[in-house]
């Protein structure tokens, strides 16, 4: 098995961005990962359940798949605490979860998987691509020119798998309402620019104007904890209904620099997914927490 791994290389001014200076593979198998892909694995299947077709939209997808071997993942080894931290054995509620990530390895068994023959981490391209049936479309962006190229590698572009390296705020607005009339959005960010916040909201809200039913769904980090309680009062202002909040912590905001937390917020979400969370996440807590000082939260912010 062969997969085209993102190396990170001087990053050329493209017509389209001056910045675009975040590479996922530094991160890849973190413990928001983690939260961000158990997730959408619950949603996936969840859609798999009705014959009707769907379709899933990828506004910022990165390469699809990230070597944990590489220089960029060794250098922070965040993998380490994030799956590196969740053992199969201790959570056969996400069986289906592991199972996809063991679909990623050279070698090994699923009940065998950890760190020592977890060569690679998918993202979520590549976990939505075991997930689409014959009938349904993905919908797949990335702005940054060698995850671009890695992303085609990857996946394999074709007219049910479209990959564009155009804007994905622009290929949302263009795609919504889609024709299926059923559809999963992730919107998956890095947040570098601090506008970005703001322009998460704006998109999901404006395509919740067109598309209600569709299943939306932001993964943010936390930092400053006042731009969550903004999103928050924006999506609720703005009109969206049925918001359920999922928030995994490996510390206490503001103790430290960076990244504390991270969460997923879901709009219109499987009607199974809040009590599966409730057990979930308190054991997730557990697991990744520093020093015991992990958290979560579990809570809609709107209901239907």
């Amino acid at each position: 098995m062969i997969w085209a791994i993102a190396q990170c290389a001087p990053l050329p001014i493209t017509r389209k961005f001056a910045l675009l200076s975040y590479r996922h593979s530094f991160h890849a198998g973190n413990y928001a990962d983690v939260l961000k892909h158990l997730i959408c694995v619950e949603i996936f299947e969840h859609f798999l359940k009705k014959e009707k077709p769907f379709e899933y939209i990828d506004t910022h997808s990165g390469a699809g798949m990230y070597s944990i071997n590489s220089d960029q993942a060794q250098k922070l080894k965040e993998y380490a605490g994030g799956i590196g931290l969740i053992k199969p054995s201790e959570f056969p509620e996400l069986n289906n979860y592991f199972e996809v990530i063991q679909k990623a390895q050279k070698t090994g068994f699923y009940s065998n998987l950890n760190l020592k023959n977890l060569d690679f981490y998918p993202g979520s391209p590549w976990i939505a691509k075991q997930f689409l049936r014959p009938i349904d479309r993905s919908w797949l962006f990335e702005l940054h020119p060698e995850d671009y190229k890695f992303l085609c590698k990857n996946v394999s572009p074709s007219k049910k798998n479209r990959v564009q390296d155009i804007n994905g705020y622009d290929g949302l607005k263009q795609l919504i309402p889609v024709q299926s009339k059923r559809c999963f959005v992730l919107i998956d960010p890095s947040y570098e620019v601090k506008t970005e916040y703001d322009q998460v909201v704006s998109s999901v809200v404006d395509a919740y104007k067109k598309f209600n039913a569709g299943t939306y769904v932001i993964w943010y980090p936390v930092v400053e904890r006042e731009r969550i309680l903004r999103m928050e009062r924006r999506l609720k202002s703005g009109g969206v209904k049925n918001i359920q909040r999922f928030e995994l912590a490996v510390n206490i905001d503001d103790t430290q620099d960076g990244m504390n937390a991270s969460g997923m917020i879901v709009v219109n979400p499987p009607w199974t997914l809040f009590k599966k969370m409730q057990l979930l996440l308190p054991k997730l807590a557990d697991a990744v927490g520093q020093n015991g000082k992990g958290g979560f939260k579990c809570d809609v912010w709107a209901a239907e």
